[in-house]
């Protein structure tokens, strides 16, 4: 059976403009969230997001000019992409171009270019709409970017499936490799969706925090008492995924294996998890099952953990299911740190998570000073904690019922 390793990681968050710089915010208890201010937020519930100062966006990477002709998701993207590949040591050739691919999506894709070029037709006519506009909106031209840059040849796709297409499409490349239709995926996800739409969007939806907005750092808790929605963050975090003797043949650096991957879907509603929980312990059972473990070798859950009111829960409670109301357990998320990077989240989920095994720390859960269970798990309440783990799972689940599960190894 061919498997699967991860060699290369690659992130641009609100905690840095890289896998070290952000890692270390996060292990230190650092908030990314802050008082949005690219654009009038006075009328707005929620004032308050995960922004990238446009100072950390390396522009020797994307060029200034080129930011001009592609969507900021598409730019966050290509910047996680060339961090995760140069951290792989992988270079395409004629002979490996075509057993590799791309598949790095986005929930929402372009939709501040889509703003932006409404309120230009709308108030300059069509004679103003840019030529770039489609290519740089489209979600799928991400991937395309990365194939075109780094002559990767091979399957080239792109996931939406809202706040899980991070996870999907890391769990859908480990597919690929394993089934053998490629050797090596670049993948991942990327979102850069604050703008006036998308604030106002989920604010319409009554999923944003809005009781919070003047300390910020505090608006994204997840399992605590006062939390009151999520707060959206910005950015991509990219896998490079091998197969395994693929990878010891060039001697690459390897992060851990992918161990199993699961799916599923609630068939319940648009925006609200399943009361029971049973999508998301489903998918988290069916990873189990793939990766041959036993539950008690999971060691911690890097947990979707939104800071939504019935979501928090609803995961908790499936995972006590799965896993055991187990003090020995550990769980918490990145969320309270970065906000909800929506279909990103999975992707820099992943990185963290890895990280979190090669460097035995587990991230701490935020802003948890109230907590509304009384489980026995242990969330990891404001600080970091020293802890070796061999096996972790990581959880994103969606809008529409979609849920995806990842577990890596050592």
């Amino acid at each position: 059976m061919r498997r699967v390793v991860v060699t290369g990681l690659g992130t641009i968050n609100p905690l840095g403009n890289n896998v070290s710089a952000s890692w270390n915010s996060l292990i230190n208890s650092k908030s990314g969230i802050s008082k949005i201010t690219k654009f009038e937020v006075d009328n707005f519930p929620c004032k308050i997001a995960g922004l990238i100062d446009d100072a950390e966006i390396n522009s020797e990477i994307v060029s200034k000019r080129d930011q001009r002709k592609i969507d900021r998701f598409i730019t966050l993207g290509l910047i996680a992409a060339a961090e995760a590949i140069k951290d792989s040591g992988f270079s395409s050739t004629d002979e490996s171009s075509i057993r590799s691919g791309v598949m790095v999506g986005s929930g929402i894709g372009g939709l501040d270019t889509i703003y932006k070029n409404s309120s230009i037709l709308d108030n300059q006519g069509i004679r103003k709409i840019s030529p770039f506009f489609i290519p740089s909106s489209l979600i799928n031209l991400l991937s395309g970017h990365i194939s075109i840059f780094y002559n990767l040849k091979g399957p080239n796709s792109s996931p939406v499936t809202a706040c899980a297409t991070g996870t999907h499409a890391i769990g859908d490349s480990f597919t690929i490799i394993k089934n053998n239709k490629a050797d090596l995926m670049v993948c991942g996800g990327a979102e850069a969706a604050i703008c006036p739409l998308g604030i106002s969007g989920f604010s319409a939806a009554r999923a944003l925090c809005d009781t919070f907005n003047d300390q910020p750092e505090k608006g994204s808790r997840p399992w605590d008492k006062d939390r009151s929605g999520f707060v959206m963050g910005e950015g991509a975090g990219v896998l490079v995924l091998e197969e395994l003797s693929h990878a010891q043949k060039r001697n690459a650096k390897i992060y851990g294996e992918v161990k199993g991957y699961g799916m599923s879907g609630d068939a319940f509603h648009i925006t609200k998890p399943s009361e029971d929980g049973n999508g998301g312990y489903r998918a988290m059972k069916m990873a189990l099952e793939e990766s041959q473990l036993n539950p008690d070798q999971i060691e911690y859950v890097n947990a979707h953990g939104t800071s939504t009111q019935v979501g928090d829960m609803i995961e908790l409670s499936a995972v006590e299911r799965l896993f055991g109301n187990n003090k020995n357990l550990f769980m918490s998320s990145n969320k309270s740190a970065i906000g909800h990077l929506l279909g990103a989240a999975g992707a820099v989920e992943a990185v963290f998570s890895l990280m979190s095994m090669q460097k035995k720390i587990l991230p701490p859960t935020l802003n948890l000073e109230n907590p509304d269970t009384k489980s026995n798990i242990n969330l990891i309440p404001h600080m970091s904690i020293t802890k070796p783990v061999k096996n972790i799972i990581s959880n994103s689940f969606g809008f529409g019922g979609t849920n995806a599960s990842l577990i890596f190894g050592l």
